[in-house]
């Protein structure tokens, strides 16, 4: 723990230098990643800070009272080493708690996107379920959702979804979720009463802020078309629907929902940016063996992360252990149980480091 937050003083006086470099004065946008890499990393530098001076402190006491003094002196020395030690007692819990804590995007807005995977129609209706559940869940926090994009199937499940969620503690809540989701059920058209297996794939993305990333206009190509989906006459005289492709990347956002143009092009935007950062991140996370060390499960977008089993009502998070057999109860919006659990077993992990 204390190389880690030697490593974090080290980092935080580089950090104090190079804002008041000339080079950094004069560019808005790195004075401002350098500001917010300060202010993330302050907390536990301040501690450790306190933490070393009670220290030195404490030592010097000891010190003294290896020399002779009288009574007196030597009463008051001790109660206050006794203070001492109980004061860098509550400091080392506060920096267990500071270098443990969820990481800097903790209070972020985030997007999440449901896709069906494998399983045809019924793969389309999880992904529906899972889209109610965490809309359900959100309404009980006490969370804004706006729809985004939303692409159905002629079962009535969902192909595609995308859609912002904001308030407190959104991302912490939520950032687990990212993988393969699994269902087991029997679905309303199979006559002989047979199990299928379905699976559908969630993403959260933190949603970007101007300063967190810029994209150059020139890297986009901006397409519209007409809706495919109902839309009433508006729909059917205007070219509403937009997909943006940023081109050095390949990545692709289609916004069809608004009636306007404008409002899809807004939307899509928004997806882009969070896909573009959340790509950026996981980069920069493989290169960080010791971060990826203290992830619940390898954040991989194809990992199954958790199976749905409705024939014995048993919901199990694969990556670490748990299962509950309150499976309606979860999907009708009671999720903090499994989020707590992913919570204390992601701190868990980050103190063994």
């Amino acid at each position: 723990m204390f190389k880690k937050l030697e490593k974090l003083e080290a980092r935080y006086e580089e950090l104090e230098q190079l804002l008041i470099s000339p080079a950094v004065i004069s560019d808005r946008k790195e004075a401002s990643k350098i500001a917010k890499e300060l202010s993330a990393i302050k907390e536990p530098v301040s501690l450790f800070r306190e933490y070393k001076r009670v220290l030195k402190e404490s030592s010097e006491l000891g010190n003294i009272l290896k020399e002779k003094h009288d009574q007196e002196f030597i009463d008051l020395a001790r109660k206050e080493l006794k203070d001492l030690k109980v004061k860098e007692t509550e400091i080392e819990e506060k920096i267990k708690k500071a270098i443990t804590e969820e990481d800097t995007d903790a209070d972020r807005d985030i997007i999440v996107e449901i896709r069906q995977g494998t399983g045809g129609d019924e793969a389309g209706l999880f992904a529906a379920d899972l889209y109610r559940m965490y809309t359900k869940y959100a309404a009980n926090k006490g969370w804004r959702v706006e729809l985004m994009s939303l692409s159905s199937n002629e079962s009535g499940g969902v192909k595609e979804v995308s859609f912002s969620v904001k308030g407190k503690d959104v991302y912490k809540r939520l950032k687990f979720e990212s993988g393969v989701h699994r269902v087991q059920r029997v679905p309303t058209t199979e006559s002989q009463g047979r199990i299928h297996t379905s699976t559908a794939t969630v993403a959260v993305l933190v949603e970007p802020k101007e300063v967190d990333f810029i994209i150059d206009p020139q890297d986009l190509r901006i397409d519209t078309y007409r809706s495919s989906g109902p839309g009433g006459q508006h729909m059917q005289k205007t070219d509403s629907a937009v997909r943006i492709t940023h081109m050095p990347t390949g990545f692709a956002v289609a916004c069809q929902d608004e009636r306007s143009q404008t409002k899809n092009k807004v939307k899509a935007m928004r997806i882009l940016r969070a896909k573009l950062l959340d790509a950026k991140k996981e980069t920069e996370s493989k290169k960080l063996s010791q971060e990826r060390k203290s992830q619940i499960g390898s954040g991989d977008r194809s990992e199954k992360i958790r199976t749905y089993n409705f024939p014995d009502r048993r919901l199990t998070d694969h990556r670490i252990n748990f299962t509950t057999h309150a499976l309606e109860v979860v999907l009708e919006g009671e999720f903090d149980e499994i989020s707590d659990a992913l919570i204390k077993a992601a701190k868990e992990k980050a103190k063994e480091e």
